[in-house]
């Protein structure tokens, strides 16, 4: 996870009166890029709707331990535009959950949540795994809380055609179609008050969709977003953390060159690893991000030996999928950094938050002694519900952006935290 790409605006899409289908031949498909069978659900072969957001079909979700207050749970299909590689309307999974007893006058408040990284084969998608304990346990507060949730797997991951790993204006897409797609299926239960939540990769598709919403998706009413675990970069921040913003894992460069960071015309990305290299390959084609440490830690897979280039050669030659300019946020936004994350350190983090600032958005910055990456997501949900409250409450949430600074290397993990590891 390191800087991403910077694409150029979010511009207005013209949709064709006429079907298209799936198997766009400018969409790359097959086992080279994740796709697998999953069930019958997943595969769509009849001619798609000439319009993002439709809702394609749904069916019931099998019941999730962590996820104890939803009278709805089902996997949804629908529909989403193409950015990486303009194939026009692609179907995208994804899963809608609404909350137990009646719905409120007016409906539900919907939450939109984006996950972090599990894998880009299609077996890693959680409408069909499931949601990860911890993942399951957020959206659960969630609808606890009285807000529906919709939750994409993102475009590739369970749909056709590769995961846009990282690429945050494409996952930014998905996200504001997943709920464009509930809101025509289910529009007696849900109010027209939308808020984004994303962590980790989830962070950058949802300041992704939060960015491009007003152009891309005007129809949607956003109030607020919430964004924890920081990957987003900008290369025009005010502030230039200590510390390299390379990946330097094996495990997220291989994710990224599958997922669509390779530029068009690079290189197979067969013919940039060794050996050991395409052994990480096929586990991210097969599995997901657990299988594919599994295989690294075996098969003594490292930065340093997985490829035919220095990493640091490959990395410069990837799409800087996370960047982002600086651009005034739409909606008031709350960041959460967790002060032991180690995986995307607070520095880091911060560089995202100063530019944030920089460009008048409307920032609340909340740090979290002891938490880790993966802690910091629940440890970060009170102060997002209130945030989400207030804002539904037609309450301006105060900026801290004048009274913040640059944190410290990561501190040690505490205790007591949900999901600290």
């Amino acid at each position: 996870m390191r800087r991403g790409m910077t694409f150029v605006g979010a511009v207005a899409i013209a949709l064709a009166a006429v079907p298209v289908h799936a198997d766009n031949a400018a969409l790359p498909t097959g086992p080279q890029v994740g796709d697998q069978h999953l069930s019958a659900f997943y595969d769509w072969d009849k001619d798609l709707p000439a319009r993002a957001g439709v809702m394609l079909r749904e069916e019931p979700m099998p019941a999730q331990a962590e996820i104890t207050h939803a009278s709805l749970a089902n996997r949804m299909l629908y529909t989403s535009m193409d950015l990486r590689w303009h194939a026009g309307i692609v179907p995208v999974s994804g899963t809608l959950y609404l909350p137990k007893g009646d719905a409120p006058v007016g409906g539900w408040p919907v939450v939109v949540w984006a996950h972090g990284t599990l894998g880009v084969s299609d077996r890693c998608a959680p409408s069909w795994t499931g949601h990860k304990p911890r993942d399951a346990t957020y959206i659960n507060r969630w609808l606890e809380s009285g807000f529906a949730v919709v939750a994409t797997d993102y475009q590739g991951l369970g749909g056709p055609g590769p995961h846009t790993y990282l690429i945050w204006e494409a996952e930014g897409r998905s996200v504001l179609d997943a709920v464009r797609a509930a809101f025509a299926a289910h529009s007696d239960k849900l109010a027209a008050k939308v808020f984004i939540t994303g962590q980790s990769q989830g962070s950058g598709a949802a300041l992704g969709a939060t960015r491009i919403a007003p152009s891309y998706a005007p129809d949607l009413q956003l109030v607020a977003t919430v964004a924890t675990g920081l990957v987003s970069t900008f290369p025009d921040s005010p502030y230039k953390p200590p510390v390299s913003l390379a990946i330097g894992s094996p495990i997220y460069v291989s994710l990224m060159m599958l997922g669509g960071a390779l530029p068009d015309g690079a290189p197979a990305v067969d013919s940039l690893v060794t050996d050991k290299g395409k052994l990480i390959l096929k586990a991210a084609r097969e599995a997901c991000t657990g299988e594919m440490r599994e295989i690294a830690k075996q098969n003594d897979i490292t930065s340093a030996n997985a490829y035919a280039e220095p990493i640091a050669k490959v990395e410069a030659d990837l799409t800087p999928v996370t960047d982002m300019s600086l651009v005034k946020m739409p909606v008031p936004v709350l960041l959460g950094t967790g002060l032991a994350d180690s995986v995307l350190v607070p520095q880091r983090q911060y560089g995202a938050v100063a530019a944030l600032c920089a460009a008048g958005s409307d920032v609340v910055w909340k740090t979290y002694p002891g938490a880790t990456h993966n802690g910091g997501l629940n440890a970060a949900f009170p102060d997002a519900l209130a945030f989400f409250r207030d804002t539904l409450a037609g309450r301006k949430p105060q900026s801290n952006c004048a009274s913040i600074a640059a944190p410290d290397a990561p501190g040690k993990p505490a205790e007591g935290i949900p999901f600290n590891d």
